[in-house]
């Protein structure tokens, strides 16, 4: 990227405009690209050949049978960067014809060899999960890394914590990387738990953040 591109980058993520449909291949790209050296992307993914494929699949999947229909996906409007955020109130088991529908990019992302690992951190996730109260969930927030360290997932954040504070909601996350816990808490959130999957699996933090007078 270049400094200008960089800069409008930086622009763009402090009024990020929301993604639909259309916007569903930009969406899932910038996502497989922020999440390609993610530790917790890396234990889970199948570690061969097919990796990057199977990554840009999965995470295709993600926006299309979750965060779009349930969510709220947010880009600059030049793209380069994702957030998501969902209410607590959307969060809840898949149905089953939902299940069976993504299964096979489940399958085909893990790996026989793998896909125990996803199921561990999926049931990890879940019980830390705070569910007595309503809330805002970051589910994912991703900058490209050519784009990385320069503000603008800072930017973004400090974006959706507007829209999140104007509705009086706290909000929670799980950070997947030790480097980015500072960043929230930058932002008001402290970290509830350190945790992991299973005994193999990296360390992730939950984190969660009271509301605060919008400005």
């Amino acid at each position: 990227m270049t400094d200008a591109q960089i800069e409008a980058l930086r622009r763009g993520a402090e009024a990020p405009v929301l993604a639909g449909s259309a916007d569903l291949d930009a969406v899932a790209d910038d996502l497989n690209e922020a999440f390609r050296t993610d530790p917790q992307f890396c234990w889970f993914l199948r570690d061969d050949a097919g990796r990057e494929a199977a990554r840009l699949r999965f995470m295709k999947m993600l926006v299309k049978e979750v965060a779009l229909p349930t969510g709220e996906v947010s880009r600059p409007p030049g793209g380069g960067a994702v957030s998501i955020w969902i209410s607590s109130q959307a969060l809840g088991p898949n149905s089953l014809m939902q299940e069976l529908r993504m299964f096979p990019t489940i399958l085909g992302a893990t790996g026989l060899g793998r896909i125990d690992r996803l199921a561990a951190m999926r049931k990890a996730m879940d019980a830390l999960h705070p569910m007595d109260r309503p809330h805002a969930y970051l589910w994912f927030l991703g900058v490209r890394p050519e784009a990385q360290g320069l503000g603008v997932g800072s930017r973004m954040l400090k974006a959706g914590l507007a829209k999140v504070d104007a509705q009086g909601l706290p909000a929670y996350l799980e950070s997947s990387s030790e480097a980015n816990v500072p960043l929230y808490r930058r932002h008001g959130f402290e970290v509830m738990q350190e945790f992991r999957a299973r005994a193999d699996a990296p360390p992730a933090w939950a984190m969660w953040r009271e509301p605060r007078a919008a400005v």
